[in-house]
């Protein structure tokens, strides 16, 4: 069982930064591997990025070259970087964890945090 709070979301103007924290604790947060989703209104909910915990990434299409995932297990956190955001981000952001790297789903969730991007 593993709890996990996100952190960081807010109102930021095009082009802008933000950082995304996901603090777990509950379980031994270093071998879960861990997601970023997030659901705009109107839209199914998405993979933004992941992160094994060998510290192998991914990323969606959209976002590759501005997002980066990265975790501290000795914070037990995992991060989201969120550079030249536009618009189109906006979203409510979710942190996910899978105990299992090849499961196709993820157990655990937290409650989301808004990230609204100004035009």
């Amino acid at each position: 069982q593993v709890q996990l709070v996100e952190s960081g979301g807010g109102l930021v103007q095009a082009g802008g930064s933000l950082r995304l924290s996901c603090a777990a604790s509950g379980s031994i947060f270093s071998i879960y591997s861990m997601g970023w989703y997030r659901q705009a209104p109107g839209k199914q909910r998405e993979l933004v990025a992941a992160i094994t915990s060998g510290g192998s990434t991914n990323y969606a299409d959209s976002v590759k070259g501005r997002f980066t995932i990265s975790r501290d297990n000795a914070k037990n956190t995992v991060y989201l970087q969120m550079n030249s955001l536009k618009p189109e981000d906006t979203a409510v952001y979710y942190c996910a964890a899978k105990p299992v790297e090849w499961a196709d789903e993820y157990d655990y969730w937290g409650q989301g945090t808004q990230v609204t991007v100004s035009s």
